[in-house]
């Protein structure tokens, strides 16, 4: 199977910027971890207050049809406001998914915070983070506090469970270690996302403008610029990674690049599996027919599925099997397991997604590639923004522009 990827063969998500599947609250800029390659800014902002968060959803309500906010930060767990904020985003029809490092949840918080309205966690955990109570220099080393997460989220129990990790060229070589875990676990960890990090070395390569003036870049993005690794990853680079622990895998659905359109910005992969192996990968036909049926009956895309739904996945292919070939075949493998194992019927099959998401990166002419129908658009002063790009509206007022010191040759798409 090769690495290449062509998103022709695969569902594009209908996802745009007034019509999207997940929108992103921004509650705090204050988090209790300092991750290495955060290019946040703790000094500006702060807490936001409840009347704050109100307008934010009046702009996501009248500006932007979603199936769930991202309630994020900083830390959202630091806000001493989280199950008001929880029961706010629930209330006006969102499911609230709440984006953590993890420190602050204990199970006490998790059962206020489910019965506030939150509909599952991502959690994001990688190297890049310094915890003061776990020692990790690999991701492998990471799994056993991954597992932690997962197994309070299960006990408590209809939440969905997800992963974030950042992914650098010195990291790149450990997706596999993370997707093999991910693997035995089907059943409690619905997705992990690998989020490959920004333009390594960037800054010496560009002159930077706001509004026609030279400006100096934010100095957060400053401080973290040598930390991304030797080189930018690109999604294909990832793909081969997870393909060294699981070859099947094969995406369904993406989302392209606003400045390249051969680009994977955002590349979807969901797995039918029992907690031993896997029957194969749903097909961007399965993709659409989940997405177009959720508009209709809820007029809006689909975010995120309730973890009962992500556990019908033998039902899910035998359904689809009759209109869909790569349904099939995965229908005939769950049919030749039951027929050697018939009391393998009471073993459910479960739908399991990996993500890769590579964020904005700047063209070898000075056009910056965003995500094209981008999910984690938020709110800065009552406009819908590029969540990853705040600091620019922060410190100059608007979004930079590139200008490269030197001509570069044409970059291969990734």
């Amino acid at each position: 199977m090769t690495n290449i990827l062509a998103p022709q063969r695969y569902y594009r998500l209908p996802w745009s910027l007034s019509d999207n599947a997940i929108s992103w609250l921004e509650v705090t800029t204050r988090c209790n971890l300092s991750c290495r390659g955060c290019y946040r800014d703790q000094k500006r902002g702060g807490h936001k207050t409840l009347d704050e968060i109100a307008a934010d959803l009046r702009v996501f309500k009248r500006e932007r049809a979603s199936d769930c906010i991202s309630i994020a930060g900083g830390d959202p767990l630091v806000h001493p406001r989280i199950c008001d904020i929880v029961k706010m985003v629930r209330k006006k029809g969102w499911k609230p998914i709440i984006n953590t490092n993890g420190v602050r949840l204990t199970p006490k918080l998790l059962k206020e915070l489910k019965a506030a309205g939150a509909f599952g966690f991502t959690f994001h955990v990688d190297t890049s983070q310094q915890r003061k109570n776990f020692i990790a220099s690999t991701e492998k080393d990471l799994n056993l506090l991954r597992q932690r997460f997962a197994e309070m989220l299960a006990a408590e129990g209809g939440l969905t469970c997800s992963f974030n990790q950042t992914v650098t060229s010195d990291t790149l070589s450990q997706i596999p270690d993370v997707v093999r875990w991910a693997m035995k676990h089907p059943d409690i960890v619905h997705t992990v996302v690998f989020i490959l990090y920004r333009e390594p070395g960037l800054f010496g390569e560009y002159d930077f403008y706001a509004g026609g003036e030279k400006v100096e870049v934010p100095v957060t993005y400053q401080k973290v610029a040598t930390w991304g690794g030797k080189h930018a990853v690109r999604t294909p680079e990832a793909v081969a990674k997870i393909r060294e622990a699981d070859p099947a895998f094969e995406p369904s659905a993406y989302l392209n690049g606003t400045e390249d359109a051969t680009s994977t910005k955002w590349l979807l992969g969901t797995r039918i599996a029992s907690r031993k192996r896997t029957f194969g990968y749903v097909t961007p036909t399965f993709m659409e027919t989940v997405q177009e049926g959720h508009r209709l009956l809820q007029k809006k895309w689909l975010a995120y599925a309730e973890p009962r739904f992500l556990s019908l996945g033998r039902v899910s292919a035998l359904l689809m099997a009759p209109f869909d070939r790569g349904m099939r075949r995965i229908a005939s493998e769950q049919a030749w397991e039951l027929l050697k194992n018939p009391f393998s019927i009471i073993e459910p099959h479960y739908m399991q997604t990996f993500t890769v998401i590579q964020p904005s990166d700047v063209l070898p002419d000075g056009r910056i590639s965003m995500c094209d129908g981008c999910p984690d658009m938020t709110v800065h002063n009552g406009r819908l923004a590029w969540s990853c790009r705040l600091e620019e509206l922060k410190q100059h007022g608007r979004f930079l522009t590139a200008v490269p010191r030197k001509p570069k040759r044409l970059r291969a798409a990734g």
